[in-house]
């Protein structure tokens, strides 16, 4: 049976990915664009490598490393 722990970690990895997915649509829809904002699209992309980072770091404490 999975803890509410887990379960909240889920539900937060899966809003995570999310955003991460919309941002990734959202950079390629500006990049796309002619003229466009390269500090909007700077700060798009550090946002979508911080949530990169936290994505990763849920998922390491959902799933922890086993010592082989």
């Amino acid at each position: 049976m999975i803890d509410d722990t887990t379960q909240e970690l889920r539900r937060k990895l899966a809003e995570l990915r999310s955003e991460h997915r919309d941002l990734d649509d959202v950079i390629a829809h500006i990049g796309a664009d002619g003229a466009f904002d390269q500090i909007k699209l700077q700060r798009l992309k550090k946002r979508k490598l911080a949530l990169k980072d936290q994505i990763a770091h849920l998922e390491s404490q959902i799933v922890p490393d086993i010592i082989a």
